[in-house]
This record gives structure tokens, sequence and C-alpha cells, in this order.
């Protein structure tokens, strides 16, 4: 993948401070849509998972946080 600092240099700036900081580390991509777009970034994603580490026999509760958690604060939008 590439990160553009030219086009969103604050985002990219908070991106690689996450991924240093380990705060992706066994996160899920939440939400899939193929050819066009994954989304990961929310801690709420690192539970869930059933005893063989897939969603079969997931805790649904869990699950259904997926996507709805982040670092705990914004950055301002650049586009």
């Amino acid at each position: 993948f590439e990160l553009w600092p030219d086009v969103a240099p604050g985002t990219v700036k908070n991106f690689v401070k996450l991924a240093n900081s380990g705060y992706f580390d066994g996160q899920a991509f939440h939400r899939i849509i193929p050819g066009f777009v994954i989304q990961g970034g929310d801690p709420n994603s690192k539970a869930g998972y059933g005893p063989d580490g897939t969603l079969e026999g997931a805790d649904v509760g869990a699950v259904r946080k997926w996507g709805t958690g982040g670092p705990g604060y914004t950055i301002k939008a650049e586009f």
C-alpha cells in the first residue's frame, strides 16, 4: 500500500504513530468490500472470536461492537 503525506499529512502522521505503537496489532478488518475498501482500526475487533480463532462460535455481542471503537480521539478531516 501507499501513504500519501502530500495529500493528507495529518492522517499519515497519525496512522504511522498508531502503527508504530502496536495499536493495530491483533485487530481484524471489520468491513471488507471487494475491489473497493477494507476498514480496520477498531480495538473492539480484538475480542469476540470463537475458540478456534474464527467467527465459528464467536461472542455475537462482542462482534456487534466491531466498527464502533477507536483510539479515543479524532483528527481533522483532510479532504
